[in-house]
């Protein structure tokens, strides 16, 4: 429940091809130790850190099953760019919105 208040009803998830995202409740978040990252295509250093983090979030997932999740919160300029981004990621994804709105972050 605190996390469908804190980032909607629906999360986005690849499916495992990563040419495809599906809608998913935020509610399978509950009940796990969940990493908001917040990220963007056009940032060098973030892309380099999301290849390393891809790395080890499954060997987290591996060890700790369905106790552990990230959430990727974008802070892309555009749609295009948000999902040429998110296909390199194995969470999930709060849908873009093409603005990263202050009233998320002070919730």
């Amino acid at each position: 429940m605190i996390f469908s208040e804190l980032l909607g009803e629906t999360l986005l998830q690849n499916n495992d091809s990563g040419n495809e995202s599906n809608e998913i409740s935020t509610n399978q978040l509950n009940g796990k130790t969940v990493a908001l990252y917040f990220s963007a295509h056009w940032c060098p250093p973030c892309r380099n850190f999301t290849s390393k983090l891809a790395k080890i979030f499954k060997e987290i997932k591996n060890e700790l099953k369905d106790k552990f999740d990230i959430v990727f919160i974008s802070c892309d300029e555009d749609q295009a760019s948000f999902d040429e981004y998110f296909k390199e990621m194995p969470w999930k994804a709060l849908p873009f919105s093409g603005i990263l709105d202050r009233s998320f972050i002070f919730k």
